[in-house]
Parts: C-alpha cells; sequence; structure tokens
C-alpha cells in the first residue's frame, strides 16, 4: 500500500516553516521554529548487510520447518524403494497336485502312473528391464530431490518479498511520523496565533482535521504491518508470531552474490549457463533421462521373456514288476516369443519416443521463458536504477532548492501560499516514490536470485520421515 501522506500534511507544514516566523516574532520570540530533516533514503552498507544477515536466520528456521521440503524427501525415499521393488524378480510360484488318479478306487498305489507332485515356477524379465526400472526410479526420484531445491528457492523469494514490503511500510510509517510531529507543532503554533488574532479559526480547525487524518493513516499503516508479519508466520510459525515483539525490516538489501553471477555472465541477453542451474531446468533434464530410459525398456519387450518350472512327482504304486515306482523329475523352460510386435511393442516403443521428444521441447520452452524473465527483470533492474540515480542528483535536490526560493519569495510577498504548498508536497512526494522505487528494485533483485541462484541460506536437507516415526 502506498501511503502519501504529504497531500494531507504539506499544506501545514508549509505554514509551519513559512507562517511560523511570524507567529515567533508576534508571540512567542523566543521558541525556535521545528524543521523537518530528510533522512538519507539509502541505507549504508552495514545496515544493509545486517538486515540481510537477519533475514536469511529468518529464512533458514522457515525452511527448517517447511513441511513441503519433508513432503518432497519422503517422496524421494519413496521412488527409490520403489525403485529397488521393481527391480526385483517375481516372487516363484509353488505348484502342489496329484496326477494319474483312477476314479474307480481313488487310490494312490493302485495305478504306477499315479503320484503326488510338488514344483516350483520362476518367471524373468525380458532383458535388462529390471535394472532399467530401478535406473528410472532413481531417475524420478531425483527429480524430487530437487523439487526441495525449488522449493527453497520459492520459500526465500516469498518471505524476502515480504520483508521489503514491510520494510517499506515502516519507512513509509517513519514519514507519517515525522509529518505528525511537525503538524502538531503548527497547530500549536496556529493555535497562539489564533488565540492573539493573527490566524483565522478556519486554520486552526483545517490543523487539527490533518492531524486526525494522519492518526488514520498511522492506524492504516500499522494494520498492514501486522498483516505483513502474520503473512510471514506461514513459514515460520504460529508460535514465532505469538512471541515475536518487534521485526524491523528493511527495504533495502545486500546482493553482492547476486551481483556477481550477473557479473560473470558472458552474454547480456542470454543466461543459459546461469539458468541450467536452476533446479526448474535440472528436473526437465531429469525428465528427459527418465524418458530416454522408458524407451530402453520399450526395446527390451522384443527380447523373449523366459520362465523356468521344475516338479518333484512321489508315487506309492508298484511298477509291472512288483517292485516300488521310482519317483518322476520333470524340468520344463517356458518362453514368451514376441513374433506380432506391430500392435503392442512398435506402438509402446514409438510412444516412449515421442515422450522423449516432448520433455525436450518442454526443457527448451522452460528455458526460453526464464531466460525472458531474466532479461526483464534486467530490464527493469537497469531502468529502476537510472530513475533512482535521477532522484538522487536531480529531482531531490531541485524540489529543496524550490521551497526553499518559494519560501523567500512568500516572506516577500512575491509568491502565493499555493505555491509553497504545491513545492512542499512535491517534495514530499518525491521522497515516498523514492523509497517505492527502491522497494521495487530490491524486489527484482528478489526475482532475479530466484532465477540465478543469488540467496544467501544454508539449510540441512529434510530427513524423510515413514509412519514409524509419527
Amino acid at each position: 500500500m502506498d501511503f502519501r501522506p504529504y497531500r494531507l500534511a504539506a499544506p501545514m507544514c508549509a505554514l509551519a516553516l513559512v507562517s511560523a516566523p511570524t507567529l515567533v516574532n508576534a508571540a512567542m520570540p523566543n521558541t525556535k521554529v521545528p524543521s523537518k530533516e530528510t533522512k538519507a533514503a539509502n541505507l549504508t552498507a552495514p545496515e544493509m548487510r545486517t538486515s540481510s544477515k537477519k533475514l536469511a536466520q529468518l529464512i533458514n528456521v522457515a525452511l527448517s520447518n517447511d513441511g513441503n521440503r519433508q513432503q518432497y524427501s519422503a517422496q524421494s525415499a519413496a521412488m527409490r524403494e520403489t525403485g529397488v521393488a521393481s527391480s526385483t524378480l517375481m516372487d516363484p510360484k509353488l505348484k502342489v497336485g496329484f496326477g494319474g488318479l483312477p476314479v474307480d478306487s481313488f487310490k494312490f498305489d493302485d495305478d504306477p502312473m499315479t503320484n503326488i507332485s510338488v514344483g516350483l515356477m520362476q518367471q524373468f524379465e525380458r532383458g535388462s528391464t529390471l535394472d532399467l526400472q530401478q535406473k528410472k526410479a532413481n531417475q524420478q526420484a531425483d527429480g524430487l530431490g530437487l523439487q526441495v531445491h525449488a522449493r527453497e528457492l520459492e520459500v526465500a523469494n516469498s518471505m524476502t518479498q515480504l520483508w521489503l514490503e514491510l520494510g517499506y511500510q515502516q519507512k513509509a510509517e517513519q514519514i507519517l511520523l515525522e509529518n505528525r510531529k511537525l503538524m502538531k507543532e503548527m497547530e500549536s503554533f496556529i493555535q497562539t496565533n489564533y488565540s492573539i488574532g493573527k490566524s483565522e479559526a478556519q486554520d486552526l480547525l483545517n490543523a487539527q482535521l490533518q492531524v486526525s487524518k494522519l492518526d488514520e493513516k498511522l492506524h492504516a499503516n500499522a494494520q498492514m504491518q501486522r498483516r505483513l508479519v502474520s503473512q510471514l508466520s506461514e513459514w515460520l510459525g504460529s508460535d514465532w508470531l505469538a512471541t515475536e515483539q518487534a521485526l524491523y525490516a528493511t527495504n533495502q538489501l545486500n546482493w553482492d552474490t547476486l551481483n556477481s553471477k550477473l557479473a560473470s555472465s558472458k552474454d547480456s541477453t542470454k543466461h543459459y549457463q546461469q539458468i541450467s542451474q536452476h533446479p526448474m531446468v535440472k528436473m526437465a533434464d531429469v525428465s528427459i533421462s527418465a524418458n530416454k530410459t522408458q524407451v530402453e525398456i520399450a526395446e527390451q519387450a522384443y527380447n523373449p521373456q523366459f520362465g523356468v518350472e521344475v516338479m518333484y512327482a512321489y508315487r506309492q504304486a508298484n511298477n509291472m514288476k512288483g517292485e516300488p515306482a521310482s519317483d518322476l523329475v520333470s524340468a520344463y523352460l517356458t518362453m514368451d516369443i514376441p513374433l506380432f510386435t506391430g500392435d503392442r511393442q512398435d506402438r509402446n516403443l514409438a510412444a516412449a519416443q515421442y515422450q522423449v521428444g516432448a520433455a525436450q521441447s518442454q526443457k527448451d520452452t522452460l528455458l526460453t521463458q526464464m531466460n525472458a524473465k531474466v532479461n526483464t527483470l534486467l530490464v527493469d533492474r537497469g531502468n529502476l536504477t537510472q530513475r533512482l540515480e535521477r532522484y538522487q542528483s536531480t529531482l531531490l535536490p531541485q524540489a529543496k532548492a524550490r521551497i526553499q526560493a518559494v519560501e523567500r519569495g512568500y516572506q516577500n510577498n512575491t509568491a502565493q501560499f499555493n505555491d509553497v504548498i504545491s513545492a512542499t508536497t512535491d517534495e514530499l512526494a518525491l521522497q515516498l516514490e523514492q523509497q517505492r522505487l527502491l522497494t521495487d528494485l530490491n524486489i527484482a533483485n528478489s526475482n532475479l536470485a530466484t532465477l540465478l541462484g543469488g540467496f544467501d541460506y544454508q539449510v540441512a536437507s529434510p530427513e524423510a520421515r515413514s509412519i514409524s516415526t509419527y
């Protein structure tokens, strides 16, 4: 929310700056007229480092307690376990039965052909299918692991932008408080001047109204600050929100890491080397690799599938010589021969190959979009920097010089009171606009840091928890 208190306070500020000397000479000869001292808009390097360090600590706490990181870590561990399971041979089958039992007696010792058999059957996968399935599962697990890093960047960017907006609101609060302080003092001056008949009642009422309006602006500003702090509790938790007494934020941060990455870029418009380290791009690479592995799995379908069966048959009857019949052993080799591949294997292989092309196109689109975002943010960054330089070197000095000239003209009866109001209003507007530009510049840097990896936070990898942990 962009607070503009100067539109309310400027007329009375100007009245105090210009009319107060007359008032003091008439009624309070030994009283010094209050004046507004403009603080430097830019923070010092130590202040920015301190603010960045505090923010990094909060980000570390947030990431350590982030449930999404733990979710992705658990999903990655689950996928690896699934890969181990999918690379294991199918369980053997036990076969138990009897054969050659005569139906007239249903006795096992009447006919030598009667036997009780026990057998085992084992099926084998085609070619290297099992190893490839585990390879694919591990690749998918790597992709889920990269989502942990992507989540870290998302949280860091969101918290940084909230921090910067909170810093802007706190800076706006300082300006509101400075103007309210002046307004109260000017109300006192006008009250004194009114008591001796040198001011109109409407001037006093107007001053009191402006103070009330500033109080309302301060109230709205405090509400916005509380709202931003409450939004931070999404990652820091309700306990932090309950115990946090005062959080001093700034709208400027230290971006040395980001600047060093930008300085290492060899091309001003192609940033693919830096972007390639982004977890989303790495996830696209993993997706391509997993789909290529699926192509290899589809190719294994052209290999025959083998199975082995071994049986032992126990016989109780005697043979034709009257001797106990010998037990029997049987062994079989089964083979699934893929002879008709046109509607199954060929189509599955073609589908897997199309998926590789789709994954590659998805990566190309992602790189193009991310590179365009980087270029857009760099343009915004350059424009904001130029505008801030203009504010610092030209606009603000000119606004101050104009105020001084108009004040002298008003005291010499060569300028109108509305000119003083206009000059003061313009200066206050420029000050708040400068703070807004500083905030927008740092938000652009935060978005760039998300794409190029310019955040300074260190957090341990999340531990995947199983059901036994709960």
